[in-house]
């Protein structure tokens, strides 16, 4: 696992200008027994701020395949307009493929309102990643439970987080939205320490 950290640290430092202008945080993996249960458990704080963040939970939904629309611009919490369902395959293949709207661009995002575009094809997240709205004790089991986070590790998680643009985006997801939370590498941070510490989840 070693290895594969190394190799998500050279990734990242490479792709950091991309990410955000200025960028020059870089990955530390943390020492076995290097972050205690308390320090893990404020690092999870952090991460659930990002996942619950709409810029990620909005595209987290579950069987339905419906993905929701929330936050500051939208005023109230609703299902995405004009009747969109990305269906099982995740893509809308089913009905009207997300990438109608979503094209498959590297033009950035500057026009407020219009559809969020990456250069990658848009999606939502695995049916099994399902946790808009959920609390942060219910997110973190369900990230620590490998039935229901791919069958990945914790050093796993963390290297998933750099797989596809579209998890770029929502750290720069421009037209006026606000970003999530912390930045990538920030996040990344987080989630390793929060699984050198154990995986701690809140109790409450």
């Amino acid at each position: 696992m070693k290895t594969k950290i190394f190799g998500l640290i050279v990734l990242l430092a490479a792709t950091a200008t991309a990410i955000a202008a200025n960028e020059t945080s870089e990955v530390t993996m943390p020492a076995e027994g290097s972050v205690s249960v308390e320090e893990g458990l404020e690092a999870w704080s952090r991460v659930y701020e990002v996942a619950s963040h709409p810029r990620c939970s909005n595209c987290h939904t579950g069987e339905s395949g419906i993905p929701m629309w929330s936050g500051p611009s939208y005023g109230k919490t609703r299902p995405h307009g004009m009747n969109i369902s990305a269906g099982e395959s995740r893509i809308g293949a089913e009905f009207v493929t997300c990438g109608t709207c979503h094209i498959k661009t590297d033009r950035g995002n500057t026009v407020p309102h219009a559809a969020p575009m990456v250069n990658m094809d848009w999606q939502l997240a695995p049916a099994e990643a399902d946790w808009f709205g959920k609390s942060s004790r219910e997110i973190c089991e369900q990230l620590r439970d490998p039935e229901r986070n791919g069958g990945r590790t914790w050093q796993e998680l963390a290297e998933h987080l750099d797989h596809d643009l579209i998890l770029h985006w929502a750290w720069n997801p421009g037209g006026g939205r606000e970003p999530a939370p912390y930045s990538l590498l920030e996040h990344i941070d987080d989630v390793l320490a929060w699984g050198v510490a154990g995986m701690p989840c809140p109790q409450g």
